[in-house]
């Protein structure tokens, strides 16, 4: 269930979710909605506790994941994709894009906290 709710912006942040929605070909609305939920389902890296800083340091994409965005990508560089592909490969981008982040954060915390080895020292 989902409930609609009016809400004011600061054009700062509609101007880069436009960016993002026309980058994206996603709705401006459907954009808004996936940062709040993100912001709100993630829990920052720096208060998890070792044992999933040390998870996240080696966190991927599933098989399936990962597969579906070879695809689309190769699909892409065709230009050869539909609306959906469009989306999909969006949606995976994304996703990667944040996983990647989360991993480098983690990456970061567990050499601070002594978990692993500067990756210099490495």
């Amino acid at each position: 269930m989902a409930q609609s709710i009016n809400l004011d912006i600061p054009d700062s942040i509609v101007q880069q979710a436009q960016q993002l929605a026309s980058q994206s070909q996603q709705r401006i609305e459907d954009v808004l909605v996936e940062r709040l939920t993100h912001s709100f389902t993630e829990h920052p890296v720096e208060t998890l506790p070792d044992s999933q800083i040390l998870a996240l340091c080696n966190m991927q994409l599933d098989e399936q994941q990962q597969e579906t965005l070879n695809t689309l990508t190769e699909k892409q560089r065709e230009d050869d994709l539909t609306p959906a592909d469009s989306q999909e490969l969006q949606f995976l981008m994304g996703l990667y894009r944040r996983g990647l982040l989360r991993k480098a954060k983690a990456l970061k915390i567990a050499v601070e906290r002594g978990l692993l080895p500067p990756l210099s020292a490495a």
